[in-house]
C-alpha cells in the first residue's frame, strides 16, 4: 500500500525518498529498500546521512556484510562518514555480521559519539561474548562522566557471564541498583543469567525473587539456571510455579525443564514434560529436545527406548543426538547399538576424531583388537588434520618426544620391544590395559 502510494506521488523530495527507504528497513524488508535507493539514483541523486544510516541498517538485518562495505565507501564518498547516526549505524551493521573488529575501527575513528554510539559498540562485544572488552567501554564511559543506560548495562551484563567473573557483575548490579535500573525487566532478567553462568545460583535467584512481574524470558532463565547448576528439583518447581502463573512455556522452556530431567536421572518426569510439550502445548521438538530425552534414557541403561525415540526423529539424524546415544552405548557395553550409532556418526562427521576414539575404545574393552585397530586406521585416514597426540619424557637434560606409530626416533626398534615386553607381562599378570603402538 505504502508503495502505491509513493508511486502516485509526481513530485518526491528528499525527505519523501528517505521516507520510503526507512519504512523499508525498520521492516526487514531490505530488496525493498535497495530498490528505492537505485531508483533514487536514477533521479540522479545519492541520497543524505538518512538515507545511508538506513540502508546500513539493512545491511546489518540482512547479514549483507559485502553491501553494507560499498555503502561505507558512498558515505565516504559523500563525507557522511563523520556524521555521528551514520557511523553508528555502521558500527551496528559490522556487529550484526559478526565483524567486530570492523566495528571498533568504526568506533574508534568517530570524532564525536553519543549514547548510542557506546551502546553500539557494547552490544556488538555483547553478540561476540567479548565481555572484557565491554566492560573497558563501561569502564570508559564512567570515566568520561557519560552515564550508561539500560541498553548498555543489559548488554555487558549479557557478555559478562563469559569472563565467569563475579566481581564485574556485582558492579555493574551495583550501579543499576543506584541508577534504578534494577526494576526494569530486562536488567533483571539479564542478571539472573549473568549470575547464572559465573556460578551464582544463589545471587540469580535473589534477583528472580525481587522481579515482580516476571515474564517467560525471566521464568526460562531461572529454571534453565538451576537445571544448568545441576537442582532438577528447584528447575521443575519453578516450572511449575510459572505454569500456574498463566505463561506459557516455548521450546526454551521445555528444553530447561528436559534437561534438568536428565542429568538428575529423572525419567518419569522427562518423559513426561516430552509428552506434554508435544499434545498439550503443540511444540515440536528440536534436535536438542530429542537428545536430552535420549541422553536421559540413555543414562538410565534404557537403551532399546532410547534407540527407538532416536529412530523415530522426524527431522533425521543429527550428530548431537547421536553422540549422546553413543555415548550411552559406551557406558553400558551395548557394543552393536554403538556400532549402530558409530557408523552413522561416521557419515554425518567424517572427519570428527572423537567419534573413532570412542568406537576404539569400545572394542578395546572387549579385547576385539583387529576391529581396534581398523577404526584407528578409519581415523587415521578421515582426521588427516587432527594434531596427534604425544607423550614425553626428559632424560639427562633432553626431552625426548612419542608420538602414536612413529617409528622416526633413533631407538625405536628397542621401544617397541620394550612395549611388547610390558605388554606380554601384563597378559601373564591379567591386567586390563588399554594400549595404542
Amino acid at each position: 500500500m505504502l508503495g502505491v502510494v509513493f508511486d502516485a506521488i509526481m513530485s518526491r523530495d528528499l525527505v519523501l525518498w528517505n521516507v520510503m527507504v526507512s519504512c523499508y528497513s525498520m521492516n526487514c524488508l531490505a530488496a525493498e529498500a535497495f530498490g528505492v535507493f537505485r531508483l533514487l539514483q536514477l533521479e540522479g541523486e545519492w541520497g543524505d546521512e538518512f538515507t545511508v544510516t538506513s540502508l546500513l541498517s539493512s545491511c546489518g538485518t540482512t547479514k549483507c556484510r559485502e553491501l553494507g562495505m560499498q555503502f561505507q565507501c558512498v558515505a565516504i564518498k559523500l563525507s557522511f562518514d563523520l556524521d555521528v547516526q551514520v557511523a553508528t549505524a555502521l558500527i551496528d551493521m559490522y556487529a550484526k555480521n559478526q565483524a567486530v573488529n570492523d566495528a571498533r575501527k568504526a568506533f574508534d575513528g568517530m570524532a564525536v559519539r553519543n549514547l548510542v554510539s557506546w551502546n553500539a559498540m557494547i552490544v556488538g562485544y555483547g553478540q561476540d561474548g567479548d565481555g572484557k572488552e565491554a566492560m573497558k567501554l563501561l569502564l570508559e564511559m564512567f570515566r568520561i562522566n557519560l552515564r550508561p543506560d539500560e541498553l548498555s548495562l543489559a548488554s555487558i551484563l549479557s557478555s559478562c557471564g563469559f569472563l565467569s567473573s563475579i566481581s564485574e557483575i556485582t558492579l555493574i548490579h551495583s550501579y543499576a541498583m543506584k541508577s534504578g535500573f534494577q526494576a526494569y525487566l530486562s536488567i533483571g532478567n539479564a542478571l539472573i543469567v549473568a549470575y547464572s553462568k559465573c556460578g551464582s545460583i544463589a545471587y540469580a535467584s535473589q534477583c528472580f525473587i525481587l522481579i515482580q512481574e516476571p515474564d517467560l524470558i525471566t521464568w526460562t532463565s531461572i529454571l534453565s539456571a538451576y537445571a544448568f547448576h545441576g537442582n532438577a528439583k528447584e528447575s521443575i518447581k519453578i516450572f511449575e510455579m510459572m505454569l500456574l502463573a498463566g505463561v506459557r512455556p516455548d521450546d526454551v522452556a521445555f528444553l530447561g525443564v528436559l534437561s534438568a530431567c536428565s542429568h538428575a536421572g529423572l525419567i518419569n518426569e522427562g518423559l513426561h514434560y516430552f509428552k506434554l510439550m508435544i499434545c498439550d502445548y503443540h511444540i515440536m521438538p528440536n534436535p536438542e529436545h530429542y537428545s536430552c530425552v535420549v541422553d536421559l534414557l540413555g543414562r538410565a541403561g534404557l537403551l532399546p527406548e532410547a534407540f527407538s525415540i532416536l529412530t523415530s526423529v522426524p527431522i533425521g539424524f543429527v550428530s548431537n543426538t547421536l553422540a549422546a546415544f553413543f555415548g550411552a552405548c559406551k557406558v553400558h557395553g551395548h557394543v552393536k547399538l554403538a556400532e549402530w550409532a558409530a557408523k552413522r556418526l561416521f557419515e554425518l562427521e567424517p572427519n570428527c576424531p572423537v567419534n573413532y576414539a570412542l568406537m576404539s575404545n569400545i572394542y578395546a574393552s572387549i579385547g576385539n583388537w583387529f576391529d581396534v585397530a581398523r577404526v584407528r586406521k578409519k581415523m587415521k585416514n578421515e582426521c588427516k588434520h587432527k594434531l596427534p597426540g604425544c607423550s614425553w619424557i626428559e632424560h639427562a637434560g633432553m626431552a625426548h618426544t612419542f608420538v602414536s606409530s612413529d617409528t622416526s626416533h633413533p631407538l625405536a626398534e628397542k621401544m617397541f620391544a620394550m612395549v611388547g615386553l610390558l605388554i606380554r607381562l601384563m597378559k601373564k599378570d591379567d591386567c586390563d590395559w588399554e594400549c595404542e603402538l
